[in-house]
């Protein structure tokens, strides 16, 4: 084993990257005496178990095993791991030449070499060993390599493997130990003993204790490898389902955030959407899945696309959330998810909500105070065959509606109704952007140290303007018809689009036409300006409108034929008092 080094003042430096320790000699840290007694291998070896690993991040333990290594057992030890394993977490096969593609992800050292060691051994530097080389054929045989000491010759051939001059003179006269970490019958990559000139030199017991230094620390590696591999999947997976970008619907400005898990537990479940609905009007949808990880991060993308499945429908809030826990059912029992989804139109600023075991949401009023809206908190998703309960409530002007998951909310040392009230208060700070409120809230109610993910999303409500919403009520006459036409095209071109009047005047005309002839009592008619252009047409007749093939010289059903032909797409949905028939049209 390495003698005793002249002992001075302890001290630890580093570099500037924390995985390169420099170390200088420390009394109160002895090196290994040799032979090394069986009592004092258990108590390295024990301490290993202890020091490294502590973390699931495989920088991290790489830098635990050579900071334990130096100077007790060596006097420079570094880490070099496959290039593939830090990449994409993938155990690559060897190439067909036997060359190894790896990176040194750590390294430490003592003694008067220091400074060389740290300039001729970077980290993280991309190296291709060929397949004649030591290092390869260590990988390769996944059998340790000891050179009790290196002569001109070896230095001159590692030097070359290394593919750098400057590191001949530094491997010459020292004794050096090549140990594969390899855990699970696969070679992650090697550790490196060195002995400088001076220490005594490996011998086949120090092998021994390297291969199972080795062994500890591979097996850590590889669960380190394991764990972020299974979160970046886990987090791809769930970046991808999660809508990329929320554009603001008609009367509506949308802030959202979603943070995973911060410790072990990673990525959940937790999803939320924003949802267009025929006649801009806009569903917003905030669920959660419990559980971490992949399987609920699936689980989630499976219920997102049954809520936009469900919505397409234009089904009430109640029916979305009751069709949906029906189909959570066949998706897995073990799975329990809670969601609220609720309706907006820009119109009215009517807001309809329902609730599956949710959390409720919460109103910021214009004049800074809050609210929890009172509403039925029904079951989560897939738990009995109850319907669901809504409620409808007016919006006002500048409010703000709050949608979250219950890990903003709720922790280890706060119950969900403390939690509600922090974040009340939160939210009645006055801060005008949403993005800064989201930014607050999350600040506030995430110290960092939690073990559910959170989604948030704000919603503030804005008035119509007359550039962006125009109303008529008719008379069910044929009069009506040449009034809404005059009325469309002035409004047209008012905003701007002229170029769409005279599709969307044949469109309104034959809309108002069927509703004169089929319906009874006054017309709506409404021009809405967003991302498109949409004209709806409403009556109190239930009879819903059906697109047919008329007969050869028939006049029936060339109306809805004529506007299935011009608009983007068109349909109709039930209201108390009748119907509304839509189209729209794109605004290029």
């Amino acid at each position: 084993m390495p003698s005793s080094q002249p002992s001075g003042t302890a001290s630890v430096t580093s570099t500037p990257d924390r995985r390169y320790v420099v170390k200088k000699a420390d009394p109160g840290c002895s090196r290994l005496s040799s032979p090394v007694p069986v009592h004092e291998q258990l108590a390295f070896l024990n301490e290993a178990s202890r020091r490294i690993g502590t973390t699931l991040d495989i920088a991290e333990t790489a830098r635990e095993l050579v900071d334990l290594a130096v100077p007790r057992f060596a006097d420079w030890a570094a880490v070099t791991i496959r290039d593939r394993v830090l990449i994409d977490g993938e155990l690559p096969y060897p190439p067909a030449d036997g060359s190894a593609v790896v990176r040194r992800l750590a390294g430490a050292v003592a003694g008067p070499r220091s400074d060389d060691y740290v300039v001729a051994w970077p980290l993280d530097e991309v190296t291709t060993y060929p397949a004649w080389s030591p290092f390869a054929r260590c990988m390769t045989s996944g059998k340790p390599i000891m050179f009790t000491e290196v002569d001109a010759d070896l230095a001159e051939e590692l030097s070359r493997a290394r593919g750098r001059d400057d590191v001949r003179r530094l491997l010459q006269g020292v004794s050096l130990l090549m140990v594969p970490l390899q855990a699970r019958g696969r070679v992650l990559g090697i550790v490196s003993f060195h002995r400088f000139p001076g220490s005594t030199p490996f011998d086949e017991e120090d092998v021994t204790l390297g291969e199972e230094l080795a062994a500890r620390a591979a097996l850590c590696i590889d669960n380190a490898r394991l764990y972020s591999r299974e979160r970046g999947t886990a987090l791809a997976l769930q970046s991808s389902l999660l809508p990329a970008d929320l554009h603001d619907p008609l009367g509506l400005q949308i802030a959202s955030r979603y943070l995973p898990a911060s410790d072990l537990t990673g990525v959940g479940g937790d999803w939320y959407d924003v949802i267009p609905l025929p006649g801009h009007r806009v569903a917003l949808v905030v669920g959660d899945v419990m559980g971490h990880g992949i399987r609920a991060a699936a689980t989630m993308g499976q219920l997102r696309t049954a809520v936009r499945t469900l919505a397409s429908l234009d089904l009430t809030p109640a029916e979305v959330l009751f069709r949906l826990s029906r189909m959570s059912q066949d998706l897995d029992a073990t799975q329990i998810a809670t969601c609220i989804y609720a309706t907006y139109d820009p119109v009215t600023r009517a807001c309809t909500i329902a609730r599956a075991g949710h959390v409720p949401p919460i109103l910021l009023l214009p004049d800074g105070g809050t609210e929890v809206v009172d509403l039925p908190p029904g079951l989560p998703l897939g738990i009995g065959g109850e319907p669901f309960e809504m409620r409808e409530i007016v919006l006002p002007h500048d409010s703000v509606l709050a949608l979250y998951t219950d890990g903003l909310v709720e922790s280890r040392d706060r119950d969900i109704d403390t939690g509600i009230d922090k974040l009340r208060r939160l939210l009645s700070v006055r801060l005008r952007d949403l993005e800064d409120i989201c930014d607050a809230t999350i600040g506030a109610q995430r110290p960092g140290d939690e073990r559910d993910d959170i989604a948030l999303m704000l919603a503030r409500v804005r008035e119509l303007t007359p550039d962006e919403m125009a109303a008529w009520t008719l008379p069910a006459e044929p009069s009506a018809v040449r009034e809404v036409r005059h009325g469309v095209r002035a409004t047209l071109d008012r905003w701007g689009l002229a170029g769409l009047a005279d599709t969307s005047e044949l469109i309104v005309s034959e809309l108002v036409t069927n509703a004169v002839n089929h319906a009874r009592g006054p017309i709506e008619v409404r021009l809405l300006r967003g991302r498109s252009l949409v004209c709806e047409v409403g009556d109190a007749s239930f009879a819903i409108p059906t697109l047919r093939d008329p007969d050869t010289g028939a006049d029936a059903g060339r109306g809805l034929r004529l506007v299935d032909r011009l608009a983007y797409r068109w349909g109709h949905r039930p209201t108390p008092g009748g119907k509304v028939v839509w189209a729209e049209q794109r605004i290029l």
